[in-house]
């Protein structure tokens, strides 16, 4: 997203909001168990920081775990052929408690937002996990999918591959495993926003999240970037 001035026009790059806030990129890779919610068995988070003139950049924070799920849960035939995670690999890992408390821990300072594609799924699992991880659970998603939506209203799909194709965005070497789909859904992202910049469709931080945020269960923030 460039800077480019159009007079008259408020920019989201001139949001003083917009420019402090932290953006995380966020994707977990999970195991569903029959009967019961999705377990995750791995967890990737990329920091993006607005610069000026480039708009939101690789801000250095990052953060990749393989996670070991619950015995009722064990990494299912399907999770191994979608993501190449299999039960050997996770065999030693910690539990997610313990992956998602570090991460907690590790996360930049406020103002922060979560971002991730279709994101009720992150948000339901930092929602079963919330007592671990409180920053992660208070803080808002902007969901990429919903973004999109707002921005180009006329597609026939919006998951995550249907948005890469549409903009050219090239597939990562290995699609499904969680830092891989978190770096081109940071692409997306960037891409997102500056169309929208452009088109002065959003041109603040609270528009932002008014399009394309969802609040987890958890509880309600007390302020909007809350983390």
């Amino acid at each position: 997203m460039t800077d480019t001035a159009t007079p008259g026009r408020e920019r989201l790059a001139e949001d003083p909001a917009f420019r402090e806030t932290h953006f995380v990129v966020l994707d977990f890779e999970g195991t569903t168990p029959k009967g019961a919610p999705p377990e995750p068995i791995e967890v990737a988070a990329l920091g993006l920081k607005h610069e000026a003139g480039h708009g939101p950049v690789r801000s250095g924070f990052s953060f990749q775990a393989l996670i070991r799920p619950p015995t009722h849960a064990p990494v299912l035939p399907f999770a191994v052929k979608q993501t190449g995670i299999t039960p050997a690999d996770v065999s030693g890992a910690s539990p997610a408690a313990t992956v998602l408390r570090a991460l907690d821990e590790e996360l930049p300072e406020r103002p922060v937002l979560l971002v991730a594609h279709h994101a009720p799924v992150e948000g339901n699992i930092i929602y079963a996990y919330r007592e671990a991880c409180p920053r992660l659970a208070y803080t808002r998603i902007v969901d990429t999918r919903l973004l999109a939506k707002h921005v180009v209203s006329d597609l026939p799909a919006y998951d995550l591959d249907a948005l890469l194709a549409h903009y050219g965005i090239p597939q990562p070497p290995h699609r499904h495993r969680a830092m891989d789909d978190v770096s081109v859904t940071a692409s997306l992202f960037r891409t997102l926003l500056t169309e929208a910049a452009r088109t002065h469709v959003i041109t603040s931080l609270a528009d932002l999240v008014r399009v394309s945020s969802r609040r987890l269960r958890a509880g309600e923030p007390t302020q909007l970037e809350l983390s």
